[in-house]
């Protein structure tokens, strides 16, 4: 039986059901759950739902400090998406492609130098010592297999060192992290007026970046990358380059001690350089080496034997790596090369084709001669010494005297040996590429070669006398002398240039025409026009030691030219070739000719102004020209062997007296010998110059260099030549200086009608002269 309700005396029923039935009708009724709200917002929901049934005590604290959490994990999610859409257009591909050194070889494979992109060599993980993989593990993220590209173990436990110490005192950076801020530009320049907000933002990318890079990467390649991209200070980028420049060893050879010293040193690679302070890179040593142990990637009697082992640095005079005019002039043919061939700088191995054993020789035998030359009594010119005793403040561009130097292999082209002056780090200027100077004598050959062109044989007579006015077209009152002030009589060509006779090559000159000589230059290699004057016969106009040397590789290739060039490959760091200079000749002169001068150049080493050649201890087949300028501004020789051509200049950039008779054959050939004695030992043989040419017996005049006349042969002037057959004058092409001349006879002579008049051959001394314009003439007879 049901229990009668309770009475409630307010009621007017008097029951207390009443009172709650009415307040419940009363009470205001709440509002539905909208969906959006359900989607947007469910965490709140079922927080709130589950929170209902606790006491209000409870519930209101619990509330607040609940929906705090769940609105920062709406932010967290909101910033997430955010930084991996900023995050996403990030090429991944980019964290492996680091800019590298371009590294330059000589013919022989040995490193000549780097040039272009970042100082880093890129390698393979496993040409990494374990040891130091395992201190920059230890030292910078332990926990690195463990975590997928941060590690929020280390960021809580940095957040609580921070705050105990009131600042910013420990990172909590992975290796990931580090990567991702080496490989990308992260700072937002939208942010640059907060430097604080910026950041943080760029943090956040960080984070974004090191997820993706790790969903990308495994940890291994995570790892070579890192390794490779660190900065070790000094511009210095990656291991290997790092344990190359410290160590001078690979990093596959560091010990356990370097190992720690380079892991150590990477938080303040500047401030804990050895180089800068080995007493901090010591101690940041022995702070690995602790938590290696720490980590129990060693022992502790391995971890203090490692810390006794004695650093070995390079020593402070290899630190500094010195430029040479090799590498100036592969940098500028580079250039050249990567424009026309739309190549990508850094990264890329060249092969050039540098020999730096005669590299070296010539460098080393150049300033020797010119060190001797300033030790000569009464110098009277600032010398290298004097120049490098100067303070730093008080130097300016040396004064003391230079020389350049450079050599061709004949058959290539290739140039073997570039030296621009004593020392590039003292003068940058490349007096084998830029210094143009007057050539002198050098350029004679090319004067005979343009009149042996024309017809004139080593034997034909040329007059060594006075030049009188008006003999040479276009030089008006100019008459040059002898260097030796005499004059001769008639002497066969050849003679004035093995002697370096002057008047000789200006009428040779002359004789072949200014045309003819300029065409022969650029010919042969200068690039420069020559000056259409007389006085150029003579070399009075400027060249480079470069394009003298060139010229000459024409006479011992019997009149071919090879194109100089000075880089043979290019390749990028998978071995592609992206570039390949193949040889190429063309025919720079007459072959006939070239051997012609070659034989002459030859006798000039044997018996003329470079005889000395053999007191300087090289006997071997050769041929060469010394040249001098006025004054003894500018000596040099120019010569080559069957292998190798090779000229040298010496002199003072400002052009002035070097010493009282500085000839080439006293300043520039004691250097030539040096440099080819060490090449032929090296394999770059001197044997004797032989040519393929095909002779003909010829009956000539010495006079006019034409087939001998009858008049030729009365007046003793004729002779027999073996001549270049490319040379060979026509069967009709007479002399026209002892033509066949008739003879006067007596008028009461009678004459037949029914015979022809004949003319008969007459002594020179019966000649009748003519005007110079008329043609010589035959005088009509009777038999």
């Amino acid at each position: 039986m049901p229990k009668p309700s309770p009475k409630d005396s307010s009621s007017p029923t008097g029951k207390l059901s009443d009172s709650r039935s009415n307040n419940r009708k009363k009470a205001p009724t709440s509002k539905p759950v909208g969906l959006g709200s359900v989607v947007l917002f469910w965490p709140f929901h079922i927080f709130h739902l589950f929170l209902k049934p606790l006491p209000a005590f409870l519930r209101m604290p619990l509330r607040i400090g609940g929906d705090l959490a769940i609105s920062g994990a709406y932010v967290g999610l909101i910033m997430a998406v955010f930084y991996y859409i900023r995050a996403k257009p990030y090429d991944m591909a980019k964290v492996a492609e680091m800019p590298q050194r371009t590294i330059v070889y000589d013919r022989r494979g040995e490193e000549l130098g780097r040039i272009h992109g970042e100082k880093r060599d890129v390698i393979d993980i496993s040409q990494v010592s374990p040891d130091f993989l395992a201190a920059i593990l230890s030292r910078e993220d332990e926990r690195f297999y463990n975590h997928g590209g941060v590690d929020w173990i280390g960021v809580g436990r940095a957040v609580v060192e921070n705050f105990k110490r009131g600042g910013i005192e420990q990172g909590a950076s992975t290796l990931t992290m580090q990567l991702a801020r080496n490989s990308f530009p992260l700072k937002s320049k939208w942010l640059d007026f907060s430097g604080k907000i910026q950041e943080l933002d760029r943090k956040f990318l960080e984070v974004a970046v090191s997820y993706r890079i790790e969903s990308h990467y495994t940890k291994q390649e995570i790892l070579q990358h890192y390794v490779n991209r660190i900065f070790w200070g000094h511009s210095i980028r990656g291991i290997e380059e790092a344990s190359r420049t410290y160590f001078e060893k690979h990093a596959k050879e560091l010990t356990l001690s370097e190992s720690a010293l380079l892991a150590g040193i990477v938080r303040g690679p500047n401030a804990f350089s050895p180089f800068n302070d080995i007493e901090k890179a010591v101690r940041e040593r022995n702070g690995t080496l602790d938590r290696m142990v720490v980590a129990g990637t060693l022992t502790p009697d391995k971890a203090e034997e490692a810390k006794k082992d004695p650093i070995t640095v390079r020593p402070e005079w290899r630190r500094i790596f010195h430029d040479s005019y090799a590498m100036d002039a592969i940098r500028r043919e580079l250039e050249r090369i990567l424009e026309e061939e739309n190549i990508e700088l850094g990264g890329l191995e060249i092969t050039t084709t540098i020999d730096n054993l005669i590299q070296k020789k010539a460098e080393e035998a150049l300033d020797a001669k010119l060190r001797q030359i300033e030790r000569s009594p009464g110098y009277p010119h600032q010398t290298r010494a004097q120049w490098k005793e100067l303070p730093e403040g008080q130097k300016t561009r040396p004064e003391y005297i230079q020389g350049s130097v450079v050599a061709v292999e004949n058959m290539s082209g290739a140039v073997l040996a570039i030296v621009g002056g004593r020392n590039a780090d003292e003068s940058k200027f490349n007096r084998a590429l830029q210094g143009r100077r007057q050539i002198g004598s050098v350029f004679k050959p090319f004067v005979y070669l343009s009149a042996f062109d024309q017809g004139v044989r080593p034997d034909t007579l040329v007059s060594d006398g006075p030049i009188y006015k008006g003999e040479i077209k276009g030089a008006g009152n100019w008459r040059p002398q002898n260097s030796d002030g005499k004059f001769g009589g008639m002497l066969p060509a050849a003679t004035g240039l093995i002697r370096s006779r002057n008047t000789m090559s200006v009428r040779l000159g002359n004789r072949a025409g200014i045309d003819k000589v300029a065409d022969t230059a650029l010919s042969v290699g200068f690039e420069t026009p020559m000056p259409k004057l007389p006085t150029s016969y003579l070399g009075a106009w400027e060249a480079t030691t470069y394009e003298v040397a060139s010229a000459y590789t024409i006479f011992p290739n019997g009149g071919r030219r090879y194109p100089q060039r000075i880089i043979d490959e290019i390749r990028d760091r998978k071995g592609n070739v992206l570039y390949k200079n193949d040889k190429i000749s063309y025919e720079a002169t007459r072959s006939g000719s070239a051997w012609t001068v070659s034989n002459i150049l030859r006798e000039v080493t044997e018996r003329g102004t470079a005889a000395s050649i053999k007191s300087l201890g090289f006997n071997k087949p050769c041929g060469g020209k010394t040249g001098t300028t006025n004054d003894y501004k500018d000596a040099w020789f120019a010569g080559y062997t069957s292998s190798i051509t090779c000229a040298v200049w010496v002199g003072l950039d400002t052009p002035k007296k070097t010493i009282d008779r500085g000839y080439g054959s006293t300043l520039a050939l004691p250097v030539w010998a040096d440099i080819m004695k060490t090449a032929d030992k090296l394999g770059y043989k001197a044997e004797g110059l032989k040519s393929q040419l095909s002779f003909v017996e010829c009956r000539l005049c010495r006079e006019s260099g034409k087939r001998a006349t009858a008049g030729c042969e009365n007046a003793s002037e004729a002779y027999t030549d073996n001549v270049p057959a490319d040379l060979a004058p026509a069967d009709n092409d007479l002399c026209p200086i002892h033509p066949a001349k008739a003879l006067a006879v007596d008028e009461s002579t009678a004459h037949h009608d029914d015979e022809p008049l004949r003319a008969q051959a007459v002594s020179e001394d019966e000649v009748i002269m003519e005007e110079e314009e008329a043609p010589l003439k035959a005088i009509p007879v009777e038999e």
